[in-house]
């Protein structure tokens, strides 16, 4: 249940004329440097062209021109979506033309492109238009396989000839890629992997015929409503069967072109793993890869209630599989995707000739990293200390240096760190003593360099690219400078305050400009308080959250504060994190309230003129402080809320509130709609009436709640709106406007 954005900003680094640098793009699904074969130079798409950067000789080449794509398409390359290499570099993939499926723009059309004669050919030409998915090389560079239709194709790249893998994909029956919860949750979305020696590809099939079917009505598009299906299993609905099988490749791919569902099979007869499964309850498998080999593949299995981990080698050729590593909680375990965004296109570490392998484990209550032996038998601790990894930077075998983001001392800020990958030193801080705030990285394959990018809250993201383990600002590139004077003027503070409970939660506030601390003035906070995400982040614009309010909080007179309650992702330990275990609705409101209190007896905070806002989790939470606390929260607007944990899918609201058939008193507990009758003040509540994530019956289901205790509030539906609301014209300033005039009318701004 997370906010509206689904992605994380990282920065893409490229040159223009030398010595200048420059960073651009939010992320998406792929977006990524593409390092060079030495680790000393990278390719990106610059300016519609693929070029490679040496950062040695600072010199730039361009590999392929949008004006060569062109003429190669013979026109219908206009764009580049991504671009992938083959594991030589003699040939690319292009994407473009591409289309979304739920939050990321993951089909389209692929070309592959030869960088030695400048032919270019499309990829699955006749199957239906912007239908591919996940196009990849075999790794020897003779083949691509891809996915369309829910159905897996291969096509051999030297006579364009392909032919499916897999016949009977259907909505129902989805081969090579994932249903809607599993993307959505586990991040899981390219579903299929060529193996090491390119004659067979393992692949997920997620059989959905027993999820049943979320019925979203489109009643905008035409004079007769249109239902839209979504295969949705709620919480305390059977996960969806899966499979993981395994079929081998032809040398020579026969079919037609035109890829006829009785064209000759590109592939042999599909050998399924024995993976044990939980039939009474259901089983999740969020990973699969090749074991560091073509023999075997390692897959981690969870169940129902994500409690109980095992990792799993399964024989390719018979199926068998044996479990060689068991890790249990008594809570929940978060799979590396969860955190580490790296990781959500697949990825497997492997050591030691691939006799060891990377894995997290927060069994000692903090996320670490460990080296875990083949069979299982024997572990390495790398990462020694009381920190959490917050990500992962890069894995150097060769040089024995692990590099991650950490920040042991301040959960709000993040920092480069290095230790030794066998697990014989403590960590090292690289990021620069005097640079306080938030630290991103991009280190090249040779550990040498790195495009690092720092902000806090009040200097702006500033960009260099850095020579590795010294820190230093390439040569003929500008350093990183800190705003220190806006330190000064800035009119954010972070600040901790403690709970009656004994609980310290980190805060910033945005005060009033001009500030009086005679006066007294509203106040408004953010909330989110549920495991997705923090807050309270040092780094600059933490305080636009998504730019709601048109115009500024802060001229007009308001104090803004957000704060980071048990729960949330703060890099304060699993105990921190994993307290609000079944209780969601209860620990996060308590912990909010208590805090919010004690800013409340704040000199300069008026009381009588408290409001609060969030989004998806922190709709509910906005929900729930204003029917929990209403002796403190006056006004609230609450966005795409849950109102009823019961509806939410199967995987999020299962994983930290346990299976309702075990623990429906603590849904109910904690969902907002069972606390309606507490509603006093002022309530703004909007929904998208074609929200595929939190359901638009959460807001039917409230209102008539609200409806049934008398209750008086305003009800904003945006139709046919995501989860987003920023589909068609105008809807994102009608939104910003709404939540402008409402606050001001309930929770009138400035001194008094």
């Amino acid at each position: 249940m997370r906010t509206r954005f689904f992605s994380q900003k990282v920065l893409v680094f490229f040159m223009m004329t030398l010595p200048a640098l420059q960073a651009f793009s939010q992320k998406e699904l792929y977006d990524k440097l593409t390092w060079n074969a030495d680790g000393n130079g990278y390719y990106v798409n610059y300016q519609g062209e693929i070029s490679e950067f040496n950062l040695i000789d600072r010199s730039r080449r361009v590999i392929v021109s949008l004006k060569a794509l062109s003429a190669a398409s013979q026109g219908r390359i206009q764009s580049i979506n991504h671009f992938f290499f083959s594991a030589d570099f003699k040939k690319i993939l292009i994407y473009t033309n591409a289309k979304k499926v739920w939050r990321y723009d993951t089909r389209g059309y692929y070309w592959v492109y030869n960088v030695s004669d400048g032919s270019a050919h499309q990829l699955g030409a006749s199957l239906p238009p912007s239908s591919l998915m996940f196009a990849k090389f075999s790794p020897d560079g003779s083949k691509a396989a891809y996915v369309s239709g829910h159905n897996i194709y291969v096509e051999d790249l030297s006579t364009h000839q392909y032919g499916a893998l897999t016949r009977n994909g259907t909505r129902k029956m989805i081969n090579g890629t994932f249903d809607w919860v599993y993307e959505e949750e586990f991040f899981c979305r390219d579903g299929f992997r060529w193996s090491p020696d390119s004659k067979a590809i393992a692949f997920w099939q997620i059989n959905d015929s027993s999820t049943r079917d979320y019925y979203m009505l489109n009643t905008t598009d035409s004079v007769y409503s249109r239902v839209i299906p979504v295969e949705y299993p709620v919480a305390g609905q059977m996960p969806s069967p899966f499979k993981i099988g395994v079929v081998s490749v032809n040398e020579k791919i026969t079919g037609a072109s035109k890829g006829h569902p009785f064209d000759p099979p590109a592939g042999g007869k599909v050998r399924w793993m024995n993976i044990r499964v939980d039939t009474q309850y259901g089983t999740y498998l969020p990973r699969m890869e090749w074991a560091a080999g073509s023999q075997e593949l390692i897959v981690q299995r969870l169940n129902r209630n994500q409690n109980e981990s095992d990792i799993l080698l399964c024989d390719v050729k018979t199926g068998n599989t044996r479990s060689i590593y068991h890790e249990k909680s008594n809570t929940w375990i978060d799979i590396i995707a969860l955190w580490e965004e790296d990781y959500k296109m697949g990825r497997w570490d492997w050591f030691n000739n691939g006799q060891e392998f990377l894995w997290a484990s927060e069994k000692d209550g903090w996320r670490h990293l460990y080296r875990i032996s083949r069979d299982g038998q024997k572990e390495i601790l790398i990462t020694v200390g009381d920190y959490d990894v917050m990500r992962i930077t890069r894995v150097d075998e060769k040089n024995n240096e692990l590099y991650f983001i950490a920040s042991p001392f301040n959960a709000t800020q993040a920092y480069l760190y290095r230790c030794p990958l066998d697990g014989k030193g403590k960590a090292e801080r690289l990021s620069p003593a005097d640079q306080t705030g938030t630290h991103e990285y991009m280190v090249s394959p040779n550990g040498h360099f790195a495009a690092h990018s720092f902000s806090n809250y009040f200097t702006p993201e500033v960009t260099e690219w850095v020579t590795l383990p010294d820190h230093r600002p390439l040569e003929g590139f500008e350093p990183v400078r800190i705003s220190k004077a806006d330190s000064l003027a800035s009119n954010i503070t972070f600040f901790t305050v403690t709970t009656p409970d004994g609980v310290t939660m980190d805060g910033w506030m945005q005060k009033p400009i001009p500030f009086d601390s005679t006066k007294k003035y509203p106040i408004l906070f953010y909330v989110y308080t549920e495991p997705w995400e923090e807050t309270v982040l040092n780094k600059f614009g933490i305080s636009d959250n998504y730019g709601m309010y048109p115009g500024n909080l802060a001229r007009d007179g308001y104090i803004y504060v957000s704060l980071d309650n048990r729960g949330t992702s703060a890099p304060k330990g699993s105990p921190w994190r994993k307290a609000i275990y079944r209780k969601i609705g209860q620990v996060n409101i308590r912990d909010q309230a208590q805090a919010a209190a004690e800013i409340c007896k704040w000199p300069f905070v008026d009381t009588a003129r408290v409001a609060v806002w969030g989004w998806s989790g922190g709709g509910s939470a906005t929900l729930n402080l204003m029917f929990q606390y209403p002796e403190i929260y006056k006004t609230g607007i609450a966005i795409a809320a849950v109102g009823n944990m019961l509806t939410y899918d199967n995987i999020y609201q299962e994983r930290y509130m346990g299976n309702p058939l075990e623990t429906k008193a603590d849904y109910i507990a904690g969902s907002p709609i069972s606390h309606v009758q507490g509603l006093r003040g002022n309530l703004l509540y909007v929904h998208g009436s074609g929200d595929d994530n939190v359901h638009y019956g959460n807001a039917e289901m409230l209102l008539n709640e609200l409806i049934k205790y008398e209750k008086t509030f305003q009800f904003m539906a945006y139709p046919n709106r995501t989860h987003n609301i920023d589909e068609g014209p105008g809807t994102t300033e009608h939104l910003h406007r709404l939540f402008k005039s409402y606050l001001n009318a309930h929770c009138p701004p400035g001194p008094k």
